[in-house]
């Protein structure tokens, strides 16, 4: 396997040039990524926040490049042609993009197949592009990056299915540990002969090998590679989820299992129509399948998480310096947010700090989510007034964010809602309601509704206006009222004041700050 310092690298720095100009920046410039699997080959063309990118283009084509390649050596010539073709189309859209060089990774199929060094030639030789042949140790180490690009606190360990081959790499502490490869991707178990005992025998001795490499003692199991996000989302079928986010999506060992058994029993055809599922995938479910019963059986994880990061989102993880991986994903990308689409960027840190005394006894983590909701409480106002809550929702239970459960999700999206609307009843997205308690609920009501008061006292600085006090114990909520403001504390603000009153059930006072008197609420 090889080491970091033997990567390919070229001006200065691994698989080309640089994909971060200035390190320090919190802005991405745009830049494109393309991976070519024994499966797919796909172009991911990445832009926004540094620590958080958004997917500006992506596109992949099932172009089959490894299918048969353990029982010829070679790879697919229908394969081949079609990875070729996608490949040129990429060249050319990198180039109307004004993109700057494309990195370009292969992993099992280019590496392994007779012929692999030639297509790489050829590819170079018809489209410009270079493509860095790596070894399945690499492989594992880019995937587990990926997963922590998107997940900087996972700990376990990373599986990344692809064509040909899967991967298994450990993650501890922020950092890759020991990695493996095995030739346990469904293309290469399609050519094992003999019958579906003789296969499951296969598998399960593969799977042991890796347990006594890598260990069992792993709580959490991080699946990375297309066939684990179509079983994850076979899973939703079958358990009617409300949601189909798949990263973050996290199942337990029996609900696994339900869902291979499930499968099994299920006309294929018809899930797949279900969940939009390509046919070139779901030829490979089963197989897949087979192979995740055996690591769930043999590594006993308490939890199975799918990531839709990988090897592509581990090249930009792989180039970002420590200050920038340290950074928080949610909180850089809703910065992101708010810088370009909100029509006073920075408004939403000060939205924070003039609703913190509401939240000072909360924990680190409903913090975060109260800084997210303020920075994000203003990026929708282009949108007609009566959908800008049910958008923003949207916005957060789907966006490309990184670093955020589905719970999390909902929590932030119910804030936003409420932000721009008092009740919640009503809508199309009470099913999702379901994945928060009931507490959960009105946390998140609470925050919307201190958010639509405190973006109505000030156009630039709420602080200026008056300062919120709230006891929970005495259930008083205190809003002192700086001379000179009488005039932004209206009609409008009284009545936002009081309805996060009701909400926290507690007593609104106003206090004019020059004269201590009460004022009406």
């Amino acid at each position: 396997m090889k080491k970091k310092s033997e990567l390919p690298v070229e001006d200065g720095v691994p698989f080309g040039h640089p994909l971060f100009d200035d390190p320090s920046a919190r802005a991405l410039e745009r830049v494109g990524v393309v991976d070519v699997g024994s499966n797919s080959v796909r172009m991911v063309v990445f832009d926004g926040a540094a620590r958080s990118p958004a997917y500006f283009y992506n596109e992949k084509i099932m172009a089959g490049l490894g299918k048969g390649l353990a029982e010829t050596g070679k790879l697919n010539p229908e394969g081949r042609s079609r990875a070729l073709a996608a490949l040129k189309r990429f060249a050319a859209l990198a180039r109307g993009m004004e993109l700057p060089p494309l990195t370009c990774v292969a992993t099992a199929a280019a590496r392994e197949a007779e012929d692999g060094p030639d297509f790489c030639s050829e590819v170079e030789r018809e489209t410009g592009l270079k493509l860095h042949v790596i070894d399945g140790g690499e492989e594992a180490r880019l995937s587990a990056q990926g997963v922590l690009l998107g997940w900087p606190e996972a700990q376990g360990l990373v599986c990344d299915i692809g064509g040909n081959s899967m991967e298994l790499a450990e993650l501890r502490d922020g950092t890759v540990g020991q990695r493996v490869t095995s030739p346990l991707g469904p293309f290469r178990l399609q050519q094992v002969k003999g019958s579906k005992a003789d296969l499951i025998k296969h598998i399960r001795n593969i799977v042991r090998t890796l347990a006594e490499q890598m260990g069992t003692h792993h709580e959490r199991i991080y699946l990375v590679g297309g066939s684990w996000r179509a079983i994850a989302r076979l899973d939703m079928e079958r358990r009617a989820y409300p949601m189909t986010v798949l990263h973050e999506y996290r199942m337990d060992p029996d609900m696994v299992l339900d869902t291979i058994d499930w499968i099994g029993k299920s006309d294929l055809n018809a899930l797949r129509l279900k969940t939009g599922t390509s046919p070139a995938r779901m030829d490979l479910v089963p197989l897949a399948s087979l192979v995740l019963r055996e690591l769930v059986a043999t590594f006993k994880p308490k939890e199975i998480d799918i990531s839709s990061y990988g090897i592509r989102e581990g090249l930009l993880y792989e180039q970002m310096p420590d200050r920038l991986r340290r950074r928080d994903p949610l909180i850089e990308a809703c910065r992101y947010a708010e810088q370009t689409m909100a029509r006073m960027p920075g408004f939403g840190k000060k939205l924070f700090n003039f609703l913190l005394p509401l939240f000072e006894n909360g924990s680190p983590a409903r913090l975060r989510m109260v800084k997210a909701a303020c920075l994000l409480h203003d990026t929708t106002w282009r949108a007609h007034p009566d959908y800008r809550a049910e958008l923003c929702f949207d916005n957060a239970t789907r966006a490309n964010l990184g670093g955020l459960s589905h719970q999390e999700r909902v929590f932030l999206g119910l804030a936003l809602l409420h932000r721009y609307k008092n009740s919640r009843t009503g809508t199309r997205l009470e099913s999702l309601f379901l994945l928060l308690t009931p507490a959960e609920i009105l946390e998140a009501e609470i925050l919307g509704k201190a958010m639509r008061f405190g973006a109505m006292l000030s156009a630039h600085a709420p602080e200026k206006t008056g300062e919120l006090f709230y006891d929970p114990l005495a259930k008083v909520l205190t809003f002192r009222l700086k001379q000179g403001s009488e005039a932004l504390f209206g009609e409008v603000a009284a009545a936002r004041f009081q309805a996060l009153a009701d909400a926290l059930a507690a007593r609104p006072v106003v206090l004019r700050v020059d004269t201590e008197e009460p004022a009406e609420a």
